[in-house]
């Protein structure tokens, strides 16, 4: 009787550690703030040599996990920032091609609850920076570059007055992506500006007064409009997205 077996697959020793460690940091044995015994005390705990260790650390380290302390040799348990996992997930969308169309219906799915919620929950904080973005837009959006700016300030200010981490954080790598393609709108269409300036205005303006239903439809006008800004710019919907830096 023949029968087929799937190949061992060897994990090297690190990644055992590091996925023990991960485990436990996942689990909140190790939270954030904790330190790490030393690495010779780990180093026993797990049974491996301090380069194998090491090499674990880094890894975790590489992810946002672990951070090493100025003037101290101990690892510590942090938190990764949401520039850290956004810098994995646009990368990853970019390798795998995906298209500006994908990232507006993502945006247009994404966006408008996203103002509805920021309508019921904005505090005097978003009110004050949603009012500094609309201004620093409607002075500064001659150029692009600075135009583009501003345009992901608002979306990222609108998240964060939503106080959804889970919607921010989706948010952050589908700005990013947006901004390439943005930028040639804004370029290549005289109007665009100006229909930017008018559509977050109304938006802000919704959320600051907690309506919610017109925070919603003004969101979702102004991510249709973006569709529109495409077409007329000249640029396909098929046009794959490219990764770009975090935010200054």
């Amino acid at each position: 009787m023949n029968v087929d077996f799937a190949p061992v697959r060897l994990v090297p020793a690190y990644r055992k550690v590091a996925d023990a460690i991960l485990e436990r940091i996942l689990d909140r044995t190790l939270p954030h703030g904790q330190r790490l015994p030393p690495e010779a005390e780990l180093a026993e705990k797990f049974g491996v040599n301090r380069g194998t260790l090491r090499e674990a650390l880094r890894d975790l380290q590489s992810q946002g996990l672990l951070t090493r302390q100025r003037g101290s040799k101990r690892m510590v348990v942090t938190q990764p920032q949401a520039s850290q996992l956004a810098d994995g997930l646009q990368r990853a969308f970019a390798i795998q091609g995906i298209t500006a169309l994908e990232v507006w219906e993502a945006l247009r799915v994404l966006e408008p609850p996203l103002a509805e919620a920021a309508a019921l929950a904005r505090t005097d904080i978003d009110v004050a920076a949603l009012q500094e973005v609309v201004a620093r837009y409607s002075a500064d959006h001659t150029e692009a570059g600075h135009a583009v700016q501003h345009v992901g300030t608002f979306f990222r200010t609108v998240a964060a007055a939503s106080r959804n981490r889970v919607l921010a954080l989706a948010q952050e790598p589908l700005v990013r992506l947006l901004e390439p393609t943005l930028a040639l709108v804004i370029d290549r269409v005289p109007q665009a500006r100006k229909r930017i300036e008018d559509a977050e205005r109304q938006v802000a303006e919704a959320i600051i007064a907690g309506d919610t239903a017109r925070a919603q439809a003004w969101m979702g006008k102004h991510i249709r409009d973006l569709r529109r800004g495409y077409e007329l710019a000249g640029i396909t919907l098929e046009t794959t997205v490219e990764a770009t830096p975090a935010a200054g």
